[in-house]
């Protein structure tokens, strides 16, 4: 029944436009979402990479004519000059170790980054799938919350008019009567926009168009001690780890350059047949000179970057302990506040609603108090639900952001 009322009072053509959504089942459509796709594809790009990582560049082939006479008696010709001849060699780069072993340390930590940000990513999609369909549960619930109250007014529609020709009313409370309906036709039209709102978030994490969450509603249960304990693996202190371990790498790429390069070489050398043939073998051996004007202050820059990464790790740590304390705080401050709401103020709400209602019945309140009492009672369970759904949305906001992924 609630089902079909909501339907109508949204204007939906039909319930197959909507598409039924349970938590878990928009938490599985969310896992397929094009962001997760787009950081996969980064983590993948950056494993690929990190296997050519630290291997030896690829060997030259080396083709050419040497000696070729221009001037003299043997210009122009191959044969007339013992030096003349054609050339193939080959001719292999040999970075140092410690320059490849830099190498294949920075391809980790991009494949680490990656990773981390996989993760950050496949969090953040939970969460907003998460919000999105507690918004949009309770939303729901405001409407039907609503729509009680708006049934309980129904018969007092038409009472004012009736009234003042009796002569039981003033004119006055014919207009306020009006007033409260209008009040609480705004207070549907802000619903219905908030809905709307939650449902076009839910379809962009889901992908499910026109989505309709049904129950049951998730539990959020909070423990504090055992999420504290799980800061020290918070996806946040990865990131920093991560950056760590590419400051890490840079470091060793700055003092691998102390290290020398060395490359080899080898040539066949063709002449012309009155001559014999040759061979060329040779090495190069890179000379790391300037260190202490080129290399030893890209060292301590690096170097200096390392220890700031330590610093922002520790910072860090701080920032997402305060977090996590400030946001338990509030949400212990929501729970109390909805506790009040349901055992205090919607009671008192619905109990003056009665008795507004029975005095106005035996003719002994007019009907403004009726209505400004219906209209109060309306806003009670409205806030109701809306500490409901902060309580929700906290419990999933601390749970997902603070707890280790599993």
């Amino acid at each position: 029944m609630r089902l079909i009322l909501l339907l109508a009072g949204l204007g939906l053509a039909s319930a197959a436009q909507a598409g039924p959504l349970t938590y878990e089942a928009a938490q599985r459509l969310a896992q397929q979402s094009p962001a997760l796709a787009a950081t996969a594809a980064d983590l993948e790009a950056a494993r690929s990479q990190g296997q050519a990582a630290g291997k030896l560049p690829d060997p030259k082939l080396r083709v050419g004519l040497d000696n070729f006479p221009i001037s003299g008696p043997p210009a122009g010709t191959f044969a007339g000059d013992s030096m003349t001849m054609v050339s193939v060699g080959l001719m292999q780069e040999r970075p140092s170790g410690a320059k490849r072993s830099a190498a294949r340390q920075a391809a980790q930590a991009r494949v680490t980054t990656a990773d981390v940000r996989q993760a950050q990513e496949a969090r953040d999609v939970r969460l907003a799938a998460a919000l999105a369909w507690i918004d949009l549960y309770y939303a729901d619930r405001r409407l039907a919350a609503l729509a009680a109250v708006e049934q309980a007014l129904a018969p007092l529609r038409d009472t004012a008019p009736a009234s003042f020709s009796a002569g039981e009313a003033r004119p006055g409370q014919t207009l306020e009567a009006r007033q409260k309906l209008v009040q609480l036709a705004d207070r549907r039209s802000e619903l219905l926009a908030g809905r709307a709102r939650a449902a076009a978030e839910l379809t962009r994490w889901t992908g499910e168009v026109a989505p309709l969450a049904i129950g049951p509603e998730p539990s959020f249960p909070i423990d504090a001690q055992a999420l504290r304990s799980d800061l020290a693996d918070h996806l946040a202190l990865q990131a920093f780890d991560a950056a760590r371990q590419s400051a890490r790498a840079q470091l060793a790429a700055a003092r691998a350059e102390a290290h020398p390069d060395t490359s080899w070489d080898v040539a066949y050398q063709k002449r012309d047949g009155a001559y014999g043939d040759m061979i060329s073998v040779g090495v190069t051996f890179g000379l790391p000179l300037f260190g202490k004007t080129r290399r030893e202050p890209l060292v301590a820059a690096q170097d200096a970057l390392l220890r700031g990464a330590d610093s922002q790790r520790a910072a860090g740590m701080r920032e997402l302990v305060a977090a996590l304390e400030a946001d338990l705080a509030d949400h212990q401050m929501h729970h109390e506040q909805l506790v009040r709401a349901q055992q205090d103020l919607a009671p008192l709400a619905q109990q003056r609603a009665d008795l507004e209602t029975a005095s106005y019945a035996a003719g002994r309140a007019g009907l403004a108090e009726v209505l400004t009492a219906l209209v109060d009672l309306a806003e009670a369970r409205l806030s109701v639900v809306d500490k409901q759904a902060l309580v929700a949305r906290d419990g999933a906001r601390i749970n997902l952001t603070y707890g280790v992924a599993r």
